[in-house]
C-alpha cells in the first residue's frame, strides 16, 4: 500500500469522525510524496525534556477550570463537524456562517482539511505521544472513549491536536477569503486550538503543533492553482453573504469577552 493510501485512509478517519459525509470528503490539493510535515516540527517532547514536565504543569493547572464558562466553551469546541466549527467561527467572520449559506466555503475547507489532516495524521503515528490523561489524572470535557482509535485498538495519539489542526485550517482559509477580518479570525482559530488543553484533550505543545502542521501544509495547498480558484469563489460568497446575511446567532460580545481570559497558567521560571 502506497503512503498515499494509508495518508487517505488517517484522513477519510479524521474526516467521518468530524461530522463529514463520504460524498464530502476529499483527496485534497497535494499529491503523495510532494510534502512531509514531520521534519518541520519540533519533535514530541520525552521524559526528561523540560517542555514535557511544562506540559504535565499546564495539564495540573487547567484542571481548574473545570464547570467555568472556558470550560464550557471547551466542551463545546469538541464538537468537529462542518456545521459546528462553521457556528465558532461566525462572530469572527461578522455573518452566520451555515453549510447552507456557504457551501462553497464547506467545500473548501473540507478538501484543504484532507491535506492538514493527512499530514498530522501521519505525523501522530510517527511520534506516538500518549495523551495527558493517560500520564496524570484529571477530569477531562469528552469522554476519553471518543478518543479511543477503534481500529488500531488503543488511545488516538496526543501529537499533534488534529482538532487544532482542522480549527487552524478553518482559520487560514477565512482568513484568506476575508483578509479584514483576520484579527477575530485568527484569534477564534486560537482559541479554538486552546481549547484543546482547557478540556486535558490535548497537551499545549500538542495544540502547537497542530497549528505549525496546519500552518506549514497550507503555506503550499495556498499555491495550487485549483485552491487559488477555489478561493476566488469562497470570496465572492462571502462578500454576498456578508452584505445581506443573518447575523451571528451566538452572543458574539461574550464570546469575545471569554476569549480575552488567560487560560495558560503562569510558569515558574
Amino acid at each position: 500500500m502506497s503512503r498515499a493510501h494509508v495518508l487517505l485512509g488517517l484522513t477519510l478517519s479524521c474526516l467521518a469522525s468530524l461530522g463529514v459525509a463520504a460524498s464530502q470528503q476529499s483527496r485534497g490539493f497535494l499529491v503523495d510524496g510532494e510534502f512531509d510535515v514531520v521534519p518541520v516540527l519540533e519533535p514530541a517532547p520525552a521524559k526528561g525534556d523540560p517542555r514535557y514536565e511544562t506540559d504535565r504543569t499546564i495539564f495540573r493547572a487547567t484542571r481548574a477550570l473545570k464547570g467555568s464558562p472556558r470550560w464550557q466553551l471547551a466542551t463545546a469546541d469538541a464538537d468537529y463537524s462542518v456545521p459546528a466549527l462553521m457556528n465558532d467561527f461566525s462572530c469572527a467572520a461578522g455573518v452566520q456562517l451555515t453549510p447552507q449559506s456557504a457551501p462553497e466555503l464547506a467545500a473548501l475547507v473540507q478538501r484543504a482539511g484532507a491535506d492538514t489532516g493527512a499530514q498530522t495524521g501521519h505525523a501522530k503515528e510517527v511520534f506516538r505521544r500518549d495523551r495527558p490523561f493517560v500520564i496524570d489524572r484529571g477530569p477531562v470535557c469528552q469522554a476519553p472513549a471518543q478518543l479511543y482509535d477503534e481500529r488500531a485498538h488503543h488511545m488516538s495519539y496526543d501529537y499533534p491536536s488534529g482538532h487544532t489542526t482542522w480549527g487552524w485550517t478553518w482559520a487560514l482559509v477565512l482568513t484568506a477569503a476575508i483578509p479584514e477580518r483576520a484579527q477575530e479570525i485568527l484569534t477564534r482559530g486560537r482559541a479554538y486550538g486552546d481549547s484543546r488543553f482547557v478540556c486535558g484533550a490535548h497537551n499545549e505543545s500538542a495544540v502547537e503543533a497542530g497549528m505549525q502542521s496546519a500552518s506549514a501544509t497550507m503555506a503550499l495547498v495556498s499555491t495550487k492553482p485549483a485552491y487559488q480558484a477555489a478561493l476566488g469563489e469562497v470570496r465572492a460568497e462571502l462578500a454576498a453573504l456578508r452584505a445581506g446575511g443573518a447575523a451571528p446567532a451566538r452572543d458574539c460580545a461574550a464570546e469575545a469577552r471569554l476569549l480575552e481570559q488567560r487560560v495558560m497558567p503562569r510558569l515558574p521560571r
